[in-house]
């Protein structure tokens, strides 16, 4: 079951509010990253290369899970849970760019490594907890 966002955490998908993805190594042990976060309607949408471990965890278990915390106010925080529904390299390099604006103020991603792919993660919400201090 898909839940909605709650319109008074939609400001952090517009901050420079870094997320943590949380993934599920072969073994079962979580393993967590922190990431640029972004939305498509109600998913919230990741970017990474294709040869990171949170992609290969997530193409065999695409449950995970997101927390993101306010950087204006560190007790304000959102977790969604929710399963990969979709990972594309179609408008993942636009979408890095754009990240890249938000959080560095750079019109396109500085890092690129010569021969990089680019992979677009779309998380479906099932469950958000929250604070809201």
């Amino acid at each position: 079951m898909t839940e909605s966002l709650s319109s008074e955490f939609e400001d952090l998908f517009q901050k420079k509010a870094f997320g943590h993805l949380a993934t599920l190594m072969p073994d079962g042990q979580p393993q967590s990253t922190p990431v640029w976060i972004d939305r498509e309607g109600q998913n919230v949408s990741i970017n990474t290369t294709s040869d990171r471990q949170k992609l290969e965890n997530i193409e065999r278990d695409p449950r995970v899970s997101v927390s993101i915390q306010d950087p204006e106010d560190p007790y304000r925080y959102l977790e969604v849970r929710g399963r990969v529904v979709e990972t594309s390299k179609a408008d993942a390099d636009e979408q890095i760019d754009r990240l890249a604006q938000r959080y560095l103020g750079k019109d396109r991603y500085p890092w690129r490594a010569d021969g990089e792919e680019r992979v677009k993660i779309l998380i479906a919400p099932e469950h958000f907890t929250s604070m809201n201090a």
